[in-house]
């Protein structure tokens, strides 16, 4: 029963910065206008579901909302993931997703 409290109370605290920083940010959008800087991208729905990852990871001590999110975040810019790694990403990326899924089944088959 405490371990609910305390995961309740985490998941609050959570959600309360994440909602907190997107005030921030979108009044600061209102202000500055980062499209005009070059930053548009600081707003985006993606980039929001990466702020939230981080977030959920940082206050929250169960950190399987911080990387659910994180994965569909990698999901949605796999461009940007396949672009950074270059010519190791033909092999480095399904030998992973590979890797994460055999694991990922183990762990859960126990």
């Amino acid at each position: 029963m405490a371990t609910k409290a305390i995961n309740n109370k985490d998941t609050c605290r959570a959600a309360a910065v994440f909602l907190t920083l997107t005030g921030i940010i979108y009044l600061l959008d209102r202000w500055i206008d980062f499209a005009d800087c070059g930053l548009a991208w600081v707003t985006q729905k993606d980039t929001m579901l990466l702020y939230a990852s981080v977030v959920f990871l940082w206050f929250k001590s169960d950190k399987s909302v911080g990387i659910i999110l994180a994965g569909i975040w990698l999901i949605q810019n796999i461009n940007l993931v396949t672009e950074l790694l270059g010519q190791m990403s033909s092999y480095l990326l399904p030998t992973s997703l590979l890797a994460v899924g055999v694991i990922l089944y183990f762990i859960s088959s126990k």
